[in-house]
């Protein structure tokens, strides 16, 4: 039999040839092509966490005969900032490196890589083309955090799972820079920014759908099943030294006098128990539960007045010295073990307000803040430096989370994130999502139990086993 060679004309041969190694030179990749870009705070605690993962990525590379790729920190590269968005950046990172690199490859402070698994994974796609890869995430059912997008059938738009890492190639980050400064980005807020920056690639269809590649995984490095992957989770539950004592935290619960028989029960069934210190806060003072009327009308949205009169009290002789401050609504759920085990981490000496970070107007310059239902935490020298500024409401209604967030930006103090608080129930965020996850708190009481949710989901001791506990069961019931 003749081989496939010498069928082929000499000019043939030749085309051949050249097509092959075209083939092979179009997905070659080495380091020097990989921008790494850490999706930093400027938290101390988290800048620490994000120089141990450009430690290990560049330790990674030291066996390896390429010089090391560039890594960056998210939260330095520029002042703005709101550059916790990403879209806003793609100017930048067009012009500064798109004539040089191939990939884009953003991950969390959390994601481990596998340097030359990802190397591998990368040279199976065109350089050349437009590309978007990551781990998909789909929603079950149209979701408000979502803005209810694609309401009839949510499950066909997919997004990615920072926690998994994610990468644009250098042709789409390109147009899309060029997208963005021919028409400037006009979403008014930032809620959650995966689902956001996947819709701002698809663009009604015209640009990329998220690829999914398996390899880019939300399993733990420890786990047999990560064998396969390119990047893992270091940290499923943060605990970084002893948990805080429930005696440094002051819990304020905000509630109106129509919600005493109807919210109110279900604190004291769940996670009341939990907490040392805890006040409840009305427009009516009920000694039976009890509450107390800081002299501020009830609002039917906003609590901005009633806010900033729990702070002014915090730091009154009126309640017990601590070291943090947690705000939370009448139908918040939360763990408050699992938050003293996370707040281990911070340094209550630094103005800390942490929570689930929204971002408003941040294209055009605006602002971060912490959403009110997921929870908010202040150290007691951001609640100081808060009150001493002067900052107030313009109402009393007035949005309390926004206004915070206003003010801490006029402070420059940034807000600091943490996906594990929840503005919303777990039926509106992804099962992916939620299943590498060991949360802290979920909002709303809309069409569900309470008291299930919070059993289900939040329920447990002050263990350093909460997570196999929790992963363990909530695949099961996944």
């Amino acid at each position: 039999m003749l081989s496939v060679y010498s069928k082929l004309s000499a000019g043939s041969l030749l085309t051949w040839a050249f097509d092959a190694i075209s083939r092979m030179h179009m997905c070659v990749t080495d380091l020097r092509e990989i921008v790494f870009v850490i999706q930093s705070q400027s938290n101390s605690y988290h800048v620490r966490q994000a120089e141990r993962r450009r430690e290990d990525l560049l330790q990674q590379t030291q066996s390896l005969t390429q010089p090391p790729p560039l890594v960056l920190f998210l939260h330095s590269l520029t002042d703005n900032e709101g550059d916790w968005s990403i879209l806003p950046l793609l100017p930048y990172f067009s012009l500064s490196f798109g004539k040089n690199s191939s990939w884009l490859v953003f991950l969390e402070e959390e994601t481990k890589v596998k340097v030359t698994k990802l190397l591998q994974i990368l040279r199976k796609f065109d350089r050349r083309k437009e590309w978007f890869l990551g781990k998909p995430l789909h929603d079950e059912e149209s979701t408000i955090i979502h803005h209810y997008a694609f309401a009839e059938n949510p499950s066909i738009f997919k997004y990615p799972d920072f926690s998994a890492a994610w990468a644009l190639s250098f042709p789409l980050v390109d147009r899309l820079a060029n997208k963005v400064k021919d028409d400037p980005l006009k979403s008014d807020f930032t809620i959650d920014l995966k689902h956001e920056v996947a819709l701002y690639i698809w663009e009604n269809g015209q640009g990329p759908r998220l690829t999914g590649v398996p390899e880019l995984c939300t399993e733990s490095e420890a786990s047999q099943a990560a064998q396969h992957c390119a990047t893992t989770l270091s940290n499923l539950s943060p605990l970084c030294g002893d948990p805080v004592k429930k005696e440094e935290i002051f819990v304020a619960v905000k509630t109106c006098k129509k919600f005493h028989n109807e919210r109110v029960p279900v604190v004291k069934k769940t996670w009341e128990r939990d907490a040392s210190l805890l006040e409840y806060y009305s427009d009516h003072a009920d000694p039976t539960i009890p509450t107390i009327d800081l002299g501020v009308p009830n609002t039917e949205r906003g609590h901005c007045g009633k806010t900033f009169a729990i702070m002014k009290r915090y730091v009154s002789e009126a309640v017990p010295k601590t070291s943090w401050l947690l705000v939370v609504d009448d139908d918040t759920l939360i763990s408050l073990p699992r938050l003293q085990m996370l707040l281990s981490c911070y340094d209550p000496s630094e103005p800390v307000c942490l929570g689930e970070r929204y971002g408003y107007g941040l294209g055009q310059g605006g602002y971060s803040y912490i959403t009110g239902g997921g929870g908010m935490v202040f150290s007691r020298t951001a609640v100081m430096k808060l009150l001493a500024s002067g900052c107030k409401c313009y109402s009393d209604d007035a949005p309390d989370d926004m206004v915070l967030g206003m003010c801490f930006n006029a402070l420059g103090l940034p807000v600091t994130h943490s996906p594990l608080f929840h503005q919303a129930r777990p039926e509106d965020y992804s099962r992916e999502f939620l299943n590498h996850q060991v949360p802290i708190s979920f909002h709303k009481h809309w069409n569900i139990d309470p008291i299930a949710v919070f059993n289900r989901w939040l329920k447990d001791g002050l263990t350093s086993e909460i997570p196999q506990k929790f992963m363990k069961s909530t695949k099961e019931e996944l």
